[in-house]
């Protein structure tokens, strides 16, 4: 388990176009699909990863919190499912039941997704604004599995409500840390 942080792509970038399949509903999706009114949050993550896992809860609470606030969501799993078999298509459909998460939750085999998105580890978030501009790659909050941080959302959160209440959010962002992306070989 090797700690990953996130790569940060510049802030302002639009949102990479995406069509992906559902591992839930098992339909394709675009971006245009999960992008919400006022905000989308795009979550790399996986299913085995010890600090996706830990961050979980807090995943699925503040998706209910802010989904009627205008906030699309979705989970991209980006991982090389020949080496790490636990992060394949039908074990992503079971985790995502299991875990709760009610946004799509994504299966980019070819890993262009990530790659447009610079992304370098799960989990790693992404905050769009509403017109698709990144305001905000990072961290979940402080909390690691191990250590004695409150697991509360808070960074995500701050910034999720800037953007929501058109506030400027802070130019210092806190990369995101955990696995590092399975890239294929």
């Amino acid at each position: 388990m090797a700690l990953t942080e996130s790569n940060m792509l510049p802030l302002g970038t639009t949102a990479p176009n995406f069509i992906l399949p559902d591992t839930v509903s098992d339909t394709d999706v675009k971006l245009n699909d999960v992008v919400g009114k006022n905000a989308t949050v795009i979550m790399f993550l996986c299913n085995h990863c010890p600090y996706v896992i830990h961050v979980n809860p807090e995943i699925v609470k503040i998706t209910n919190d802010y989904r009627h606030k205008g906030v699309g969501f979705v989970g991209i799993s980006s991982n090389d499912v020949v080496n790490y078999p636990a992060d394949s298509p039908d074990k992503m459909k079971t985790h995502a039941e299991e875990t709760g998460y009610s946004f799509p939750y994504l299966y980019d085999e070819s890993q262009e997704v990530a790659k447009a998105y610079d992304a370098a580890c799960t989990p790693d978030f992404y905050i769009f604004d509403a017109e698709q501009k990144l305001a905000y790659r990072g961290r979940l909050d402080s909390s690691r599995p191990g250590n004695s941080n409150a697991l509360d959302g808070k960074d995500l959160r701050a910034a999720l409500d800037a953007v929501l209440n058109g506030d400027k959010i802070p130019k210092t962002q806190y990369p995101s840390a955990g696995c590092n992306i399975k890239w294929k070989r």
